[in-house]
């Protein structure tokens, strides 16, 4: 299917090879081929993973953050939930050329946070902890956003959560 031309099945190989599942070997240049076929084809998930592997210089692809922002925004638009948070990262942090915005990265938090992901949720916890981003303060609604991330399984947030119930908060 990857070879004819379908996307989500150039991406589902890449990861195939990424992870060396179903009788192939772990082979990270084979997954960034993949993944880039995959991503110049919109498919948002090969977007996302290429954009890791530019972050992190992975599978022969030489470090660049900026081509790492670039896809990560690609794929956030395209409505990918893990892309959203790693774009907020890149904010709250000012990697690849971008410069450090709290408020930009809370926005993206929120947007990966309400798609379901789980760090994005954690994220949003802490902003409402500290006060980042321009977010009032908000301990309740710290709480509420780690109770989810911890339900999706995040342990940062399980963590977090735990603090508040030993604290009792």
């Amino acid at each position: 299917a990857a070879e004819a031309g379908n996307a989500r099945a150039m991406c589902s190989l890449g990861r195939c090879y990424e992870l060396g599942e179903g009788r192939l070997t772990t082979d990270e240049a084979k997954a960034v081929e993949w993944y880039q076929k995959a991503a110049e084809a919109g498919e948002a998930t090969a977007m996302c993973n290429l954009g890791r592997y530019y972050e992190y210089g992975k599978g022969g692809l030489t470090k660049d953050e900026a081509k790492a922002v670039e896809w990560y925004q690609k794929a956030a638009e395209a409505g990918n939930a893990t892309a959203m948070c790693n774009l907020g990262n890149c904010y709250y942090n000012g990697q690849g050329g971008l410069t450090e915005d709290e408020a930009k990265a809370v926005e993206w938090y929120q947007k990966a946070a309400e798609a379901g992901n789980a760090r994005g949720m954690c994220s949003l916890g802490y902003a409402y902890e500290y006060d980042k981003g321009g977010l009032t303060k908000d301990e309740a609604k710290a709480v509420e956003w780690y109770q989810k991330a911890a339900e999706a399984g995040n342990a940062k947030a399980m963590n977090s959560l735990g603090v508040y119930y030993e604290l009792g908060k």
